[in-house]
């Protein structure tokens, strides 16, 4: 196996799982998010894990990842976030997807290619509260829905949207979802005064199922939740401070490789590519078999510091395509072959860094970082 891997706890997603499980009421469905290869994690033994523990159904982004659920063998409900092109109806409808809908002519299609398979799809009208990405205006979901209801292969299942700032704090954004919230409460009551129920409503994703219970409804989104982080840090300390539910989460994956070689260089001598690095003291250099293309960004040169045998050294020059140096120290007990956390999880006594540290690092998500790690990476499930 190569010395860069990727670990994912399996253990840490089911207590993900059960600690989300506490946030919600009894018999509330969950979807558990697994497009990009389940954030980078892998999709299907995730999936697998997750369904063990009483998940409803799955959710991918495009045909072709649900595609790929069902040729591992996986029949549960996989619902689809983004809208598939109509080539890919024939393999939406053969392969039972449940797509987000919010457009008559794509429905009428739908149905078209349903009716010639001989099939029922259920379907679940998207809209747009506040998002402007996809979605029917909320005025338009009775129309649309009695559209698909004269429709004899496509079952009107659900309804959902998507809360945009659901993992702030801010006042005018708080009042912004609490408004997309109650879009989709007026929503269900004009579907429930002209005779059409539905058996799934949904919108909480890992913010809403945070701070808004309102948002729960019948089924929540949760994504990065599942894979051991908070949507935003400051979700977690609004949370603490008031002294509300806060779930305890485990991140899922770890990523670590091995030392490969050491050498003593001189003080003055430059490292890695632009020489934008040079030793202030002659100094041991580690070289690890791990780049940007393995998914550890090039931003992170001479930023980022790694864990070696309970210690935190730093990165230092430009991290290259396939590799990248650490500066040991003018001594060292580092060995060839000892290994390098980049990230993973971190236990209060420990030293290290989470994914998190590494977005903050980069001003981003956690999301990116792990849907970051590319495929040539082996994942080792344990």
């Amino acid at each position: 196996m190569r010395a860069t891997r990727a670990i994912i706890h399996l253990d840490n997603l089911r207590f993900n799982i059960n600690e989300i499980k506490k946030l919600i009421p009894q018999g509330t469905k969950i979807c558990f998010p697994v497009k990009a290869d389940g954030y980078g994690h892998g999709a299907v033994d995730l999936a697998k894990v997750a369904l063990e523990q009483g998940i409803y159904c799955l959710a991918v982004a495009t045909v072709d990842e649900g595609i790929f659920l069902r040729n591992a063998g996986l029949e549960c409900p996989i619902m689809l976030f983004s809208l598939p092109c109509l080539e890919e109806l024939d393999l939406l409808v053969k392969n039972d997807l449940t797509p987000f809908v919010f457009e008559e002519y794509f429905v009428e299609e739908l149905n078209k290619v349903a009716k010639k398979n001989n099939k029922i799809i259920n379907v679940h009208i998207k809209i747009d509260t506040g998002m402007a990405r996809i979605g029917c205006d909320y005025t338009e979901v009775l129309s649309l829905a009695q559209k698909i209801k004269s429709l004899s292969n496509l079952n009107l299942q659900g309804l959902g949207t998507h809360l945009c700032v659901s993992d702030s704090i801010k006042k005018d954004d708080i009042k912004f979802t609490l408004s997309q919230i109650s879009k989709i409460d007026k929503s269900v009551k004009i579907l429930n005064e002209n005779d059409i129920q539905l058996e799934i409503v949904h919108c909480a994703a890992s913010g809403g199922v945070l701070m808004y219970p309102n948002s729960i409804f019948d089924m929540i989104r949760p994504g990065i939740l599942f894979y051991g982080y908070f949507p935003d840090e400051i979700v977690k300390k609004y949370l603490n401070k008031h002294k509300k539910d806060v779930p305890l989460l485990k991140p899922v994956m770890e990523l670590e490789t091995r030392i490969e070689t050491i050498k003593k260089i001189s003080k003055g001598q430059s490292v890695s590519y632009g020489r934008t690095w040079k030793a202030k003291k002659d100094t041991y250099l580690a070289t690890i078999p791990i780049g940007y293309a393995d998914g550890l960004l090039r931003q992170f040169s001479s930023k980022l510091k790694v864990k070696i045998n309970d210690k935190m050294y730093p990165i230092v020059g430009r991290i290259c395509m396939d590799q990248c140096m650490i500066d040991l120290g003018e001594s060292t007990d580092v060995k060839i072959w000892d290994k390098v956390t980049i990230f993973g999880p971190v236990n209060s006594d420990e030293v290290g860094n989470t994914a998190q540290t590494l977005a903050n690092l980069a001003k981003t998500i956690p999301y990116e970082i792990t849907c970051s790690v590319d495929k040539r990476v082996p994942r080792d499930y344990v």
